[in-house]
């Protein structure tokens, strides 16, 4: 007896929504000390900068390149004198290769101290004079101190904290021939600096570093000025 097969019917699915599924409500609740954590995780950390040793924010590694920036562009091949101060100064005025050619402060005083005069020049002129003459500064500290009112406190701890890493670029990467210390404020330091032995002669007044940021400038620029010209080669 022949049996004839039917094909048994498939059921079909209905069709899905196109409209959007709904969100399930979240099963748990976020404690408010999830969101101090998640927000302590994404804000900037800040870390001590290269150039000072200071916690620097990203503005002040932003200054402190911009600096070096200017700096090494009139660095000299080969250099004759090299002036070293404690900290770079406050004021962009006062940073000798600053492009606005304002010229303040311990600018000013090195120019007057070379003979470099900025009468009608720009200031590209005059810091191609003063590499020129194979002069070129630089400081301890590359970045001025961010709070003043601890400056004082925490400057010779940031100076001792980079003497060995200042002696390291003096001594394989500028390779002067003489050396000048141009602020009172390295006398902190002086005799840790002294015995760092960085090969080359230091020129100090009567024993101690040029005050170009004490009180009587006049007299540290007539002094420093004298004592340029005698050791000059």
């Amino acid at each position: 007896m022949y049996v004839g097969c039917h094909r048994a019917r498939r059921r079909r699915r209905p069709l899905q929504s196109l409209s959007k599924p709904r969100l399930s409500k979240p099963r748990f609740a976020v404690s408010p000390r999830f969101h101090y954590i998640q927000n302590e995780m994404t804000s900037p950390i800040d870390l001590p900068c290269d150039g000072c040793g200071q916690f620097a924010s990203t503005e002040h590694i932003a200054r402190r390149l911009q600096r070096l920036e200017w700096a090494t562009r009139y660095r000299p091949v080969h250099v004759h004198t090299l002036f070293l101060g404690s900290a770079s100064p406050q004021k962009q005025e006062e940073f000798l290769y600053s492009p606005n050619g304002e010229f303040q402060g311990e600018a000013a005083a090195l120019l007057e101290v070379v003979g470099v005069s900025t009468a009608g020049k720009k200031a590209e002129a005059v810091h191609a004079e003063f590499q020129r003459a194979g002069f070129f500064l630089t400081h301890i500290l590359e970045c001025p101190a961010e709070n003043e009112s601890s400056a004082t406190m925490a400057l010779s701890l940031l100076m001792e904290q980079r003497l060995t890493a200042v002696a390291v670029r003096i001594r394989r990467s500028l390779k002067p021939k003489r050396m000048v210390l141009i602020s009172r404020t390295l006398e902190i330091i002086l005799r840790k600096f002294v015995a760092l032995q960085l090969g080359c002669p230091l020129v100090l007044d009567d024993g101690k570093p040029f005050a170009l940021d004490g009180p009587d400038t006049q007299k540290a620029v007539a002094n420093l000025r004298g004592a340029v010209s005698a050791s000059a080669v």
